[in-house]
């Protein structure tokens, strides 16, 4: 039936086009045609300006009047062609936008399709997983009979990054691999391993309805991180426990330890950097702002062998400063400052400042920044989350460099959405490594083998065409749990990370009141605990701003974080937060007596 109405819808259109293009060129000959009678008019008229008063002006002005009706005539025919070129556009335009609305709600239902399918081939890989022997004879069926080869495909043409807009990748004769450093084959995760079981769920969000515009109206222009907003804007996480959710893939990491080439390295942490994106296709909600002095740590080492620590080091602007340390060969360390505006239709979210990660090893130290994320639909339409921009990436030691290429979503774009495109380069400039995918789903590379000066660009640039092998998958993103969709679209780190504790820093994000009351579901409650804190840090910022005034007067340092201090860094020359150490002692002790009470 489906099928039916589109060739119908073409039929029409082809129809109405036709129609339209006759109307035009009635209209065409009507122009012509007054061309012509207008200059005959305008000749008869200066031959009776000649004429005036002889004995031939009789017959000049009978000329004269048969030209005007002629010319009078074609301007009607030319009015008339015009009125019905103009009727047949307006009486079908709204059978065109009747066939594209048609064409979008069949859109709209060929996604929510394939979001089941989705969620049963979850099921059905879940299902597998818990009792994998029932379905050791489907496997081998399929193995057998039903698996297609990759080896008769077809070379696959790319567009390269700026002045190499183009790359050729050829596929190899071998299956889909990985790079050195090794990956196990099967991509779906379980935070449910080690000796200790994480939760995963939370409590259903509730369906609060709230008239978004009172509020959004009076803040066009202005800093989010100081406007005070309802619970309702909110996931029940901080931004502190966001920088964390970094880490989801922090085995791709622990792989680029493994490298014995820095390049392929610099392939896994490019796709690293990518891979923070990943759980925030669905997440347009805002996380909370921590309260200075806050802190976040995640204690991973007995399942990946890392520990992260985080704290709020300033409020305005709201800055966090992030240190993990791995036992399987890296730390990481970054310092970040949001910029956020609201633009009426969208917000922007520019994060500010420097990642770095180092590996034991080897020595390599890699520096990179955040890339600009926008929610639009603001005020009317769905939410939706965009991320566009570069990512360079520079190996410090080796002076190799990576530039991801986060395209900006468009309508009329034939590309992918969310499409991430790279070049690997050594420090000669010599591109080594193509890498592409999605922000939202995996990324791959491919080794290039030969490159050669290809056509002419748009813009008069000659293109770089790279020959490469078959692609690598890099990274894939681990699917979503089961009731997702209710559960703020957490992934599974996502689910755990407010989980309680026991032994935390008292200034630990799990023991804000008014985001557990949200988790909870008391948003009511939760409001009321938020509107308490934040009239309480106004206050302890009055006193804090009164004590860096007296310090100033007198030489005394102001505010100082806890856990962390701000020097010089020795590799790049730029001003950051370094962890200072102390936190995790002082939780082996039990003794967090240094801690401010902020909640």
């Amino acid at each position: 039936m489906c099928t039916n109405t589109h060739a119908a819808t073409s039929t029409l259109l082809l129809w109405v086009l036709k129609t339209l293009a006759s109307k035009l060129d009635d209209l065409s000959t009507c122009n012509e045609l007054i061309g012509k009678h207008g200059a005959a008019l305008q000749r008869s008229l200066s031959e009776l300006e000649e004429l005036r008063g002889s004995a031939d002006s009789t017959d000049k002005v009978k000329a004269v009047n048969e030209r005007a009706t002629l010319f009078r005539i074609t301007s009607n025919a030319m009015i008339n062609a015009c009125r019905d070129f103009l009727d047949v556009a307006e009486s079908h335009s709204r059978k065109w936008q009747k066939a594209l609305q048609y064409e979008r709600e069949q859109r709209h239902h060929l996604e929510e399709t394939i979001e089941q399918l989705a969620k049963q081939h979850n099921s059905l890989e879940r299902a597998w997983r818990e009792n994998p022997t029932s379905y050791t004879g489907m496997l081998i069926k399929l193995n057998q009979g039903g698996e297609a080869s990759d080896e008769n495909d077809d070379a696959e043409f790319f567009d390269a990054m700026e002045d190499s807009p183009a790359f050729i990748t050829v596929t190899a004769r071998s299956n889909l691999s990985m790079m050195s450093g090794g990956m196990p084959n099967d991509w779906t995760h379980n935070e449910n391993v080690g000796p200790k079981t994480r939760r995963s769920r939370i409590p259903d969000k509730p369906n609060y309805s709230l008239n978004l515009w009172s509020i959004m109206k009076n803040c066009i222009g202005k800093d989010l991180s100081k406007i005070p907003m309802p619970v309702n804007f909110n996931e029940p996480l901080s931004m502190l426990q966001r920088l964390t959710e970094d880490l989801e893939y922090s085995e791709l990491l622990d792989r680029a330890a493994r490298c014995d080439s820095s390049l392929e390295q610099m392939c896994l942490v490019a796709a690293f950097s990518v891979s923070s994106y990943s759980t925030t296709v669905h997440r347009t909600a805002k996380p909370f702002n921590p309260l200075l002095g806050e802190t976040y740590e995640l204690d991973r080492l007995d399942e990946y062998g890392y520990r992260s620590i985080s704290e709020q080091v300033s409020h305005h602007p709201p800055a966090a400063a992030h240190h993990v340390t791995s036992q399987r060969g890296w730390t990481l360390w970054q310092h970040i400052t949001i910029d956020s505006k609201f633009r009426g239709k969208y917000i922007s979210v520019v994060p500010l400042g420097n990642i770095h990660l180092q590996f034991h090893s080897s020595g390599n130290h890699y520096v990179w920044s955040k890339v600009t994320s926008t929610v639009h639909n603001i005020i009317v339409g769905k939410l939706w989350i965009d991320q566009s921009g570069d990512i360079d990436i520079v190996n410090n030691t080796t002076k190799d460099t990576c530039r991801l290429k986060f395209s900006p979503y468009s309508y009329f774009s034939r590309d992918v959405p969310r499409k991430v495109t790279g070049v690997v380069e050594d420090r000669e400039g010599t591109a080594h490594y193509i890498l592409s995918g999605t922000w939202d789903d995996r990324m791959e590379s491919a080794k290039i083998v030969d490159s050669s000066q290809g056509c002419g660009g748009s813009e008069g640039k000659q293109k770089t065409v790279y020959q490469t092998l078959q692609p690598k998958l890099l990274w894939k993103k681990y699917p979503l749990p089961d009731n997702a969709e209710n559960m703020h679209f957490f992934s599974s780190l996502a689910l755990t990370l407010n989980e309680p504790e026991e032994g935390v820093a008292p200034t630990d994000s799990r023991l804000r009141p008014d985001q557990r009351l949200m988790e909870a579901g008391l948003w009511d409650e939760a409001n009321g605990q938020k509107q308490r804190l934040e009239e309480r840090q106004r206050l302890e910022r009055k006193r804090k701003e009164a004590q860096a005034n007296q310090a100033l007067e007198e030489d005394i340092e102001g505010y100082q974080p806890l856990w962390f201090e701000k020097r010089t860094d020795d590799t790049t020359g730029e001003s950051t937060y370094f962890y200072r150490g102390g936190y995790w002692e002082a939780k082996d002790r039990q003794d967090w007596s240094q801690s401010h009470e902020i909640f």
